[in-house]
């Protein structure tokens, strides 16, 4: 019984892992600017590998295998973060400005979301 159990859990996190994953490769695409990829990137990215490396886990039992796995998740939690916003900073030293979205409050009181316009990344300065 325990070990359907585990399969269950570990067929949870690595089917889990994978969907995060699949959606931060479609935010690569989908997003409008730099910063907004990244950002689903990094997020689905460290979240995916960590359900997938947890099913893995699960797989091995208690072994040298489930330790080595544990110090690669621990690893990734820890640069995975830190690489995106090592980049997001070089982005925005090297001129890339984030998209701006401007608002336009309506006379009833309702807030009105007019068409993004990027703040300079695709234009010439």
């Amino acid at each position: 019984m325990t070990d359907l159990l585990l399969d269950v859990a570990s067929w949870a996190l690595l089917l889990g892992g994978g969907f995060f994953v699949f959606v931060g490769g479609l935010g690569l695409f989908r997003m409008p600017d730099f910063y907004t990829r990244i950002h689903a990137a990094s997020l689905t990215d460290t979240m995916g590998a960590g359900m997938i490396l947890a099913g893995m886990m699960l797989q091995a039992g208690w072994s040298l295998n489930s330790g080595k796995l544990l110090m690669i998740l621990i690893f990734i939690f820890f640069t995975s973060p830190t690489s995106t916003h090592a980049l997001a900073k070089a982005a925005l030293f090297a001129g890339i400005r984030p998209l701006i979205v401007p608002r336009v409050k309506k006379e009833n009181g309702s807030v009105e979301s007019k068409p993004a316009t990027t703040g300079g990344e695709d234009k010439p300065s």
